[in-house]
């Protein structure tokens, strides 16, 4: 285990905006120096490492390589989309903004449309959001990598959202500005300039878009990219894509990608509604504002790092001990438990069942568009009551998720029923400084729970709504919680997930890379012997070697540790079956890889 006095260098923290640290990669590919031995880590360890790569996402840049999100020419950008934002809000006939995305950045798309609608309906406005995401509502609970690759997919669905309407400010987000689905959106956009604006938001400079031909069109996603820089500069397109430095967990864009999104989508959409809503004028000056009080966030937040790493190791030991992890929440809380458990099946190579999440009012609260998603989508606590509480023991792990706004009595009752069966019961709240009666009713909840983590807030707004703040210190939480409980199982190799499951081109060509690092073999037999973990051959066919990206990514859907098995063999020069064997012994996997090698 790395030592619990973990400490890291300032060069350390900007070693990746080096042009020499691994350059073939995009920024958000690259592994992050402060983290390279995370596998070995201890849980108080594994979250000060990630309290410091959530710090340079404010971090102020070194020299002129990447824009930051405190660059200037980012705040100016993020005022005009404000702006523009302010203008639907205030004309909304015919009028439409929508969010789209895929995995991780549609779900937090469809966080923000419904948080923001949500304040509309209190002013009694009309509602002016709306959300896409790659493979539909059943996207935001669970993965449905393959539809990402689809560009026409993408139209398609853009055309429904906008239909009737004349005026669409278009918000596009792609962390690595790689998904053809977005990529299309956008291409659709450009050629329809007398209805659409299209704003792209990323983390990679704009030479490190994904430049491959989409499959079925004539464009990558550098060449839209270079389109949009054009019209940019008249104003009909928007670029926002700051440099937030590579993730904890290379490539894991649900951490760093998805906390920067709703940190710049909170800051436009909070500074458009203020200005609409209360005459206070969009400028740069307030743009940073709004984001000093998101970086504010991150100091509450890692300041009760002791507690979050404690509970990060009960975590661990649930899922070692092949224990399930439950949220169990209220409100936006509650939606951000079914996200990040949603994540953890393609990001680990999960069970579903490994990582759930339970939300106080079902579906009636988490109001998206196709509502009940059917029998294999039970969010509900009603359903954690009926299908998982019956079975639950000290293996697993509860989580409360909740704030002082909430009903906390009934709060206390779903942690007495679990009390019933596992003494593992935790919480996370939220109370504003001073309300004292939020403190008399958590008494009884902490005496139910092993732990509590309570996160106090200053009764003053700090330039955004508390409620912004609460979900985004909750989304840092339980991304260091489900994170943690994985690396302590043994789901990830250094800083790699070498579980992932390889169901689309990002992830395919993401597992050839990495297989390559960590064999030191040339890209052609790593891809070889990819090929054969995913099919499950030890001799490819001519069937195999000829098919296409999307054919191989639908037949990994249902092959599981192809990434660990193809480097258990290439590391051993061994059969798939003797990897598999190698695995069911090890299976943490730098325990199973450093076998190999001695």
């Amino acid at each position: 285990m790395a030592c619990p006095a973990w400490t890291y260098s300032l060069s350390a923290m900007h070693e990746w905006e080096s042009p020499d640290y691994e350059p073939a990669l995009p920024v958000s590919e690259k592994s992050n120096p402060l983290t390279q031995d995370m596998d070995r880590a201890s849980a108080q360890c594994i979250v000060r490492m990630l309290q410091a790569c959530d710090a340079q996402m404010f971090q102020r840049g070194t020299g002129t390589t990447y824009q930051r999100l405190l660059s200037e020419p980012v705040l100016e950008t993020l005022t005009e989309v404000a702006k523009k934002v302010e203008h639907i809000l205030k004309h909304p006939r015919d009028s439409l903004i929508v969010l789209s995305g895929c995995g991780t950045s549609g779900r937090l798309a469809f966080l923000m449309a419904s948080a923001f609608n949500g304040a509309l309906r209190e002013l009694d406005h009309s509602l002016v959001y709306s959300y896409i995401i790659a493979g539909g509502d059943r996207a935001l609970l669970s993965s449905q990598e393959a539809p990402e690759d689809d560009a026409q997919l993408g139209v398609l669905s853009l055309q429904k959202a906008c239909e009737g309407h004349k005026s669409v400010l278009f918000i596009g987000i792609s962390c690595g500005l790689s998904a053809p689905f977005v990529a299309g959106q956008l291409d659709f956009c450009l050629l329809h300039p007398e209805i659409y604006t299209p704003v792209l938001i990323g983390f990679n400079p704009t030479h490190q878009a994904r430049d491959e031909r989409i499959p079925g069109c004539s464009f990558t996603f550098r060449s839209v990219v270079r389109r949009m820089q054009e019209l940019a500069k008249r104003r009909g397109a928007f670029l926002v894509n700051p440099a937030v430095g590579p993730e904890a967990v290379s490539g894991s864009s649900r951490m760093k990608g998805g906390s920067a999104t709703k940190i710049l989508l909170e800051v436009v959409l909070s500074a458009a509604h203020a200005a609409a809503f209360a005459d206070t004028p969009i400028s740069p000056a307030g743009i940073r504002q709004h984001m000093g009080a998101h970086e504010k966030t991150l100091e509450i937040t890692y300041a009760q790092a002791e507690g979050l790493g404690a509970l990060l190791e009960a975590a661990g030991q649930s899922l070692r001990r092949g224990g399930r992890l439950c949220y169990l929440g209220w409100g936006p809380l509650g939606t951000l438990g079914l996200v990040d458990a949603s994540e953890c099946v393609p990001t680990f190579g999960a069970g579903c069942e490994d990582v759930r999440g339970f939300i106080s009012g079902g579906y009636s609260e988490l109001n998206n568009k196709e509502g009940p998603l059917g029998p294999g989508f039970s969010i509900a606590h009603e359903d954690f009551l009926r299908q998982v509480l019956p079975s639950l023991s000290d293996r697993d792990l509860v989580l409360l998720l909740y704030t002082h706004a909430d009903r906390v009595s009934e709060v206390a009752e779903l942690a007495r029923a679990a009390r019933e069966k596992t003494s593992n019961v935790h919480a996370v709240y939220h109370r504003v400084d001073g309300d004292a009666a939020a403190a008399v009713q958590q008494d009884d909840i902490n005496r139910l729970c092993l732990s509590s983590l309570k996160f106090t807030w200053p009764s003053t707004a700090s330039g955004i709504s508390l409620h912004r703040q609460w979900e985004l210190s909750t989304k840092l939480v339980l991304n260091a919680v489900s994170t943690g409980a994985h690396v302590l199982k043994g789901k990830i190799y250094q800083n790699h997930m070498v579980d992932v499951q390889v169901t689309n081109s990002k992830l395919y060509r993401r597992a050839t890379r990495l297989l390559q690092k960590l064999s030191g073999c040339p890209a052609p037999r790593c891809e070889e012997a990819l090929l054969k973990a995913i099919y499950r051959v030890d001799e490819l066919t001519a069937d195999i070697t000829s098919s296409d990206v999307s054919e191989r990514t639908r037949a990994a859907r249902s092959a599981t540790k192809a990434v660990p098995l193809a480097l258990v063999c290439l590391l051993s020069d061994c059969s798939l079956l003797e990897a598999a064997a190698r695995l069911e012994r090890e299976p943490i996997v730098r325990e199973a890889v450093e076998a190999c090698r001695s």
